[in-house]
């Protein structure tokens, strides 16, 4: 049974009404508060699908799937005398975090969930640190020589193919072709962790203002 309270303050009458949790009204009332704060969170969602957050992880899936494919081909042909790219192995694991980033990219699209949008936002810092470094690691290797074509004594006599131009073209364009793959995996995680911060902001005002 409700208990009630009647209070006169000021020439105002306050009533109050104590519900028990047994009484049906109480759950009426938990059930009419959760739709406001599901609401909350799909709003802040919204926010972080203007980015358009499935196109940004296709693009990651894309280029990731080229990462580990060419690391693939290259570990197999340099396995004597890897390149720097090969021996850092930033193509497998850049390749790996393009393709989870991507996958959760995709996968915010379909779902409501805050937490899901945090998660994209970490996992896409570790894909701008990584594609910083990858561009790094590219461009030294486009700086050396080919592997196996140093000049470590001074009459050390190369291979025939060290004398041949068109290796370290090909080396070169391959380098520079990942360097152009980074940049636009660092502008894709770039506009996915902005606007999931602007969406997590948000979210932090609308728990404050509930």
């Amino acid at each position: 049974m409700a208990a009630t309270t009647v209070t006169d303050s000021g020439g105002v009458r306050i009533i109050t009404e104590v519900i028990p949790a047994t009484d049906p009204r109480a759950a009426q009332l938990t059930s009419g508060s959760r739709p406001s704060t599901a609401a909350g969170a799909s709003f802040q969602v919204k926010i972080f699908r203007r980015a358009q957050p499935k196109v940004l992880g296709t693009i990651h899936i894309f280029t990731g799937i080229i990462h580990v494919c060419f690391g693939i081909i290259l570990t197999a042909s340099e396995h004597r005398n890897p390149s720097l790219p090969v021996a850092s192995g930033i193509l497998f694991w850049l390749g790996l975090l393009l393709l989870v980033s991507g996958s959760l990219l995709v996968e915010s699209e379909k779902r409501d969930n805050i937490l899901l949008v945090k998660t994209c936002c970490v996992i896409n810092m570790g894909v701008i640190l990584s594609t910083l470094v990858a561009t790094l690691v590219h461009t030294t290797a486009i700086t050396r020589n080919v592997p196996g074509c140093e000049s470590n004594m001074p009459f050390q006599l190369k291979p025939e193919w060290c004398f041949n131009l068109e290796t370290k073209m090909l080396s070169n364009g391959l380098d520079s072709i990942f360097v152009i793959f980074s940049l636009l995996e660092f502008c894709t995680a770039v506009a996915a962790l902005a606007f999931g911060y602007d969406a997590i902001k948000q979210h932090k005002y609308t728990n404050m203002a509930l």
